[in-house]
């Protein structure tokens, strides 16, 4: 793959995936409107990974408690904040994992990844995650996390499958629905992410583990390593403007983007 389509690619889903606009939508738009060649499962997984790394770097304290509680969570003891956070985790994945392999092993989700799709979600969520943040209170925070909130933004991150929704923004809207400060709804919906692209990582990495051959996997490891820095500096620069800044210029530029795709899906 060209060094160019590469880094494109990897940006794309870095900058993306933790922003309330959706990177699979943006992915799939890259060769349809652009005309390059789609990049194919082993780059996206590749850039994938790269963003698990973030994320996980970024909250590693919060990681670090969840994986120590995690065997008293399978326990059923749910008495640390570890164990709490990691059985959360766990049932908030679950919807997520289920929905998603009925639609990947009915093919279903192939015919989801159109411009006309995109464009709705991107419209119709961009413009749920404003309404949730400005009706919604700020008397949560994580610690109040308990297993009910974890299944309720579990059923809004099963959203996320369908291109354009957008997992970070589906999973902000349910926590600011629920009651969660911007800033702690986007922290629970940034560690949700990790068991959610780790179940996508290994179903789509098993399927194309097998095909990949060394020059693949070598423009792999490059796109994992630029898909983390950027992801790492676009969660980072989010994460601090949220003390001050609503996600209403993320909604502006969904609605504005959907537009231009519903226009041209029902132009062509």
């Amino acid at each position: 793959m060209p060094i160019f389509q590469l880094v494109l690619v990897a940006l794309i889903q870095g900058i993306t995936e933790f922003l309330p606009v959706s990177s699979s939508g943006h992915l799939i738009l890259l060769p349809g409107l652009t005309g390059l060649e789609d990049q194919g499962q082993v780059i996206d997984v590749a850039v994938h990974v790269g963003t698990l790394a973030a994320v996980v770097i970024y909250f590693w304290r919060d990681v670090r408690m969840g994986l120590a509680g995690l065997p008293r969570a399978l326990s059923g003891r749910l008495d640390t904040p570890g164990a709490r956070l990691a059985m959360g985790l766990v049932v908030a994945t679950i919807p997520t994992v289920l929905f998603g392999a009925a639609l990947h092993f009915s093919g279903f989700s192939d015919s989801l990844r159109s411009i006309t799709v995109i464009g709705w979600t991107m419209l119709g969520f961009g413009l749920l995650l404003y309404w949730a943040d400005q009706k919604g209170t700020e008397v949560k925070q994580v610690d109040d996390w308990g297993l009910r909130d974890a299944l309720m933004m579990g059923l809004w991150q099963m959203l996320a499958l369908i291109p354009g929704t957008s997992r970070s923004g589906i999973t902000i809207t349910g926590a600011r629905q629920l009651g969660y400060s911007r800033e702690e709804g986007a922290r629970i919906a940034m560690l949700m992410s990790i068991p959610t692209i780790l179940a996508s990582g290994i179903l789509l990495g098993t399927e194309v583990a097998l095909d990949a051959d060394t020059a693949l996997l070598r423009d792999a490891g490059i796109a994992a390593a630029l898909a983390m820095v950027s992801a790492l500096a676009a969660l980072s620069l989010m994460m601090r403007l949220l003390r001050s800044v609503s996600f209403t210029p993320y909604v502006i530029y969904r609605v504005i983007l959907g537009l231009i795709l519903l226009t041209i899906a029902y132009g062509s």
